[in-house]
């Protein structure tokens, strides 16, 4: 079943997003200057709309003659991207036909019968920008690492501090073994960007 904003926000409340924002939030005023429009993040009617972190993003690079092996991921193939500023607010750029990796600004304690699964926002979907659809499994915690994937000819803006994907929470029948009871690889992400584990 597909949980709804009172859920969201009493779980959330109770410690399951932290920093938590029990309403979705579209307009902010940062006190130096007036009231922006932001892309908005907080709890929508069946989702939450998670930000991405200023900490930290990183995009692959063509290193001729490599290959991109999961059981054997080689860093050197990631790039830094810096952050930006400007009057609309903090960004990364997510250069044309790219890849990139970034970290949500909410820490996540998932409940051991809910799954989370990120999607895409529809204002960075416009532009031609796929979040791959990375799950939050039952009885995970921890920072998500985000994927993102730039199918446009133009680089484009991805702005940290506002909303960069939506999170739907699922809720099942109790699971065996979740997430944390088999100490899962990626548990207890910290809010970087955690590359491929096998």
């Amino acid at each position: 079943m597909l949980l709804n904003d009172v859920w969201i926000r009493s779980r959330g409340q109770a410690g399951m997003i932290e920093p938590f924002v029990p309403s979705l939030v579209r307009h902010e005023n940062d006190y130096a200057g007036p009231t922006r429009s932001v892309l908005s993040y907080g709890t929508s009617s069946y989702g939450y709309d998670l930000r991405l972190s200023p900490k930290q993003f990183l995009i692959f690079r063509h290193v001729p003659g490599t290959i991109m092996d999961p059981k054997r991921f080689n860093e050197g193939n990631l790039e830094e991207v810096k952050l930006q500023r400007d009057e609309r607010g903090s960004f990364f750029i997510l250069p044309a036909h790219s890849y990139g990796l970034g970290v949500a600004l909410e820490r996540l304690t998932m409940p051991s019968n809910v799954t989370g699964v990120a999607v895409g926002k529809s204002t960075y979907a416009r532009m031609g920008i796929i979040v791959n659809t990375t799950p939050a499994e039952a009885g995970w915690q921890g920072y998500l690492t985000l994927e993102f994937s730039n199918s446009s000819g133009a680089d484009c803006r991805l702005y940290a501090n506002e909303g960069v994907c939506q999170l739907l929470f699922l809720e099942g029948e109790p699971c065996e073994v979740c997430y944390s009871t088999r100490s899962g690889k990626y548990q207890g992400q910290p809010e970087r960007v955690v590359t491929a584990r096998v």
